[in-house]
């Protein structure tokens, strides 16, 4: 636990009660005790390992971990190993838990199927298949093959060989073979492994296979032509306003399933929330306001939103210390759930809410943008450096273990927001591995090369909890893209070589040709709008636009749509095939 003192443990014979007498052995503090009593000393130390045992238990008997957790959120992470190897772990979340085990040794050969890493929606043409399968057997994985179908029809097979997969360890693998969907639609992805090490079926062919919907979708097309064009004419659709309770909103961002949803700057002590708009500028357009019960802490004052792949989406905080105690600046950015039924619906275990994740070394961060997974990039203000986050693995809804969480900060290029109330917004160009970020207090747009640079020594302060990693990288690649013409930039997406930066001075959305740099603006927008914070491209290209001062999400229709030089104009009747040649006909 964060808090050692906080936890207390008995191993007794499945059924026994706490206290009974019956225990195998009894660790942490006996001031908690099985009634989880309250108490600030005494037990573990903190962020501590602790190897009790090993001890002779009865081959397929029951057993329990009776946990108690004085501070009443959990925190304590059990390992169970039989015959050295860790086949259960349990992590505690509540202040009195049971968690039961049944002693069985490992079979020789298991594979699991643990995840299907193929994101939910995906845009159309050549789409990975991608896992994780993790070795449950006592036997080192070599060899074996991975198969999938879609929507029942064939099985596309490969063998995977020299392979190397230790028991109780995870392996992450692409499938040999993309898959081509023919149209945009929901589709079944079946995903298997089998003839693990060239033995055929394996002791649990149960835990073989998962299955998940994926969603094709059309890519964004590129119509910023269409907004540069000097004889185009434009309208200002309101999507949402204060009616729909959207109240100093500073960023929206659109779910990869297509609602959108905007962030609101709310308080410091009562925090801020969301606006998800399910069909936004139709006329089934529906808006729902939500705010996490802990929101004070994990969302306070947000000043960005950002969605990734998998449907999680991150929001970063623009306060110095989220525990408002004057206390030492803990605050950073959290990670979320868009599960309806866990965003905003508890407030979990503990008081912690419903966030999956958070991390604390990012006072006053000004914006966040999505790699993939949960792997986001910050503008940390407090350090004046850009900070790329990896939450890893989620604690699930409520909890607090952050050890595997990995910060990477990347130092020196002098940056400074305006303020802790004007974003500094950033948006990755994931095909490029550009991240393009405003650094308003400069009046400048930089970009920065995320493959670039090494690893160097640890930042100068922090962390603030133990972390899998915390470095900082040196002698990577910057480069000032734009610094004329900007009076007090925040918002900020790129499509293809095309930026879209906005001005929160006048309202002024302004066009980039990033093809060479420095940038040369090739159009502007004058919305004489003062208060422009964040921007967004939806699906259809358009731009979407969030208005801090006067409380309104506004979509910019083009009057024609006018493709850039990449894109495809197709006609209602118009097909399209790709043709991919077998090996013999390459031959």
């Amino acid at each position: 636990d964060n808090w050692g003192y906080e936890t207390y443990l008995e191993l007794v014979p499945s059924g026994s009660s706490c206290g009974s007498g019956a225990a195998i052995f009894i660790g942490g503090n006996s001031l908690v005790g099985c009634n989880a009593n309250s108490a600030t000393s005494g037990g573990y130390s903190n962020n501590t390992t602790i190897n009790a045992g090993p001890w002779c238990l009865t081959n397929s008997a029951s057993y329990d971990i009776l946990s108690r957790d004085g501070y009443g959120d959990g925190g304590a992470e059990f390992v169970v190993n039989i015959a050295t190897m860790p086949l259960y772990t349990f992590s505690a979340s509540a202040g009195s838990e049971t968690f039961s085990f049944t002693v069985t040794p490992p079979p020789a050969i298991d594979g699991a199927m643990q995840h299907v890493e193929t994101p939910a929606y995906v845009f159309i043409g050549a789409v990975d298949i991608e896992g994780e399968i993790k070795n449950l057997g006592s036997t080192t994985i070599n060899s074996m093959e991975v198969n999938y179908s879609i929507n029942g029809g064939a099985t596309v097979t490969q063998n995977l060989s020299s392979l190397n997969i230790a028991p109780f360890t995870t392996f992450s693998f692409t499938h040999p073979t993309p898959w081509y969907p023919s149209a945009i639609g929901a589709y079944t992805l079946d995903l298997w492994i089998s003839n693990i090490n060239g033995l055929g079926a394996d002791a649990v062919p149960s835990n073989d296979n998962l299955t998940k919907i994926i969603n094709v979708k059309n890519p964004i097309p590129n119509i910023i032509p269409s907004y540069t064009s000097t004889t185009n004419t434009f309208t200002y659709d309101i999507i949402v306003n204060n009616t729909n309770q959207v109240n100093t909103p500073r960023d929206l961002d659109f779910h990869p399933n297509g609602d959108l949803w905007v962030i609101n700057k709310g308080t410091e002590n009562g925090g801020g929330s969301t606006v998800k708009i399910t069909n936004p500028g139709t006329t089934s357009q529906n808006s729902l306001w939500q705010q996490d019960g802990n929101a004070w802490h994990f969302m306070s004052l947000p000043s960005g939103i950002a969605f990734s792949n998998n449907e999680n989406f991150a929001t970063s905080t623009s306060v110095f210390d989220a525990n408002h105690n004057g206390g030492a600046p803990f605050t950073g950015p959290s990670l979320w759930s868009s599960d309806p039924a866990i965003y905003a619906q508890n407030a979990g275990p503990g008081t912690n809410g419903s966030h999956l994740d958070m991390l604390h070394e990012s006072p006053y961060s000004m914006g966040i943008a999505s790699q993939e997974e949960n792997i986001f990039w910050l503008y940390d203000n407090y350090s004046h450096d850009i900070a790329m986050y990896d939450f890893a693995e989620d604690h699930g809804p409520g909890n607090d273990d952050h050890d595997d969480g990995r910060i990477l900060r990347y130092q020196g290029m002098g940056l400074n927001a305006i303020n802790t109330t004007i974003v500094c917004h950033l948006e990755l160009d994931k095909a490029k591995k550009w991240l393009y970020f405003v650094d308003g207090g400069n009046q400048r747009i930089i970009r920065l090369d995320i493959t670039s640079g090494a690893l160097g020594g640890a930042p100068s302060w922090g962390p603030y909890e133990t972390l899998a990693e915390y470095k900082k990288v040196l002698g990577f690649t910057w480069e000032i893209v734009a610094n004329t013409g900007l009076v007090e930039p925040a918002g900020i997406d790129i499509i293809d070589d095309r930026l879209v930066v906005t001005d929160h001075s006048n309202g002024d959305i302004i066009f980039y040709d990033v093809s060479n740099i420095p940038a040369t603006e090739i159009g502007r927008l004058q919305t004489n709008e003062p208060g422009i914070m964040g921007v967004v491209l939806g699906p259809e290209g358009k731009i979407w636009y969030a208005n801090h001062t006067l409380n309104k999400v506004v979509k910019i229709e083009p009057s024609t749509i006018i493709l850039g030089e990449n894109e495809i104009g197709l006609e209602t009747n118009t097909s399209i095939f790709q043709f991919h040649p077998s090996s013999e006909e390459l031959q």
